[in-house]
């Protein structure tokens, strides 16, 4: 009676154990399914404009490490490459490079298309000694500021009767020429 019992429990046991192992392995199938389908694909769109106007759409599709551009009509498919800093697409005729926004696309070896965005670099010192560091972004009308070297403070630009004004929701920065003012939610913090 007591082997029955045995047997029987044992049997029950690898049943058990195996319903419980058929879902997980169902579960991995579909999950890689789903990993596979393009429609995850982590995918920036970004357009560049160079300096006479020209306009070069680009496709990055960061999961297969590819970029598609349409440049004047034409579609450029490139793969990416291992970059220092900033981003290397190429194919046999085309290279594409770029840190930041700064965008450049040769073929065969000859410059294409260029953009550089125009950014400004200006240190001011007020009576107290601090120091306002600043790098202006005309080319999209932000600025990042740094007061004494602290944190990063990013501003986008308004419409100024005259001279400069960006703000974001805490902060104010507004000036015209070398004076400038930055605010901290309504409280001057710096001006020279």
């Amino acid at each position: 009676m007591k082997k029955n019992i045995l047997v029987i429990t044992l049997f029950a046991a690898l049943v058990l154990n195996a319903c419980k192992e058929a879902p997980k392995k169902e579960n991995l199938e579909s999950t890689k399914t789903e990993t596979d389908d393009s429609s995850n694909d982590d995918i920036e769109i970004m357009t560049s404009t160079s300096k006479d106007g020209e306009k070069l759409d680009m496709s990055f599709n960061n999961t297969k490490g590819t970029a598609t551009l349409n440049f004047k009509g034409e579609i450029i498919e490139l793969a990416q490459e291992r970059a220092a800093s900033g981003i290397w697409y190429k194919n046999d005729m085309y290279e594409l490079r770029g840190k930041g926004n700064d965008i450049e696309l040769k073929k065969d070896g000859k410059v294409i298309f260029n953009h550089e965005d125009d950014i400004v670099n200006t240190v001011l010192q007020d009576k107290e000694g601090q120091t306002l560091n600043m790098t202006f972004n005309n080319t999209n009308g932000t600025v990042k500021v740094y007061l004494n070297g602290g944190q990063q403070i990013d501003l986008v630009a308004e419409k100024a009767a005259s001279g400069i004004w960006y703000k974001n929701d805490l902060y104010e920065l507004r000036g015209k020429g070398e004076h400038l003012e930055l605010i901290k939610e309504g409280k001057t913090i710096f001006k020279n």
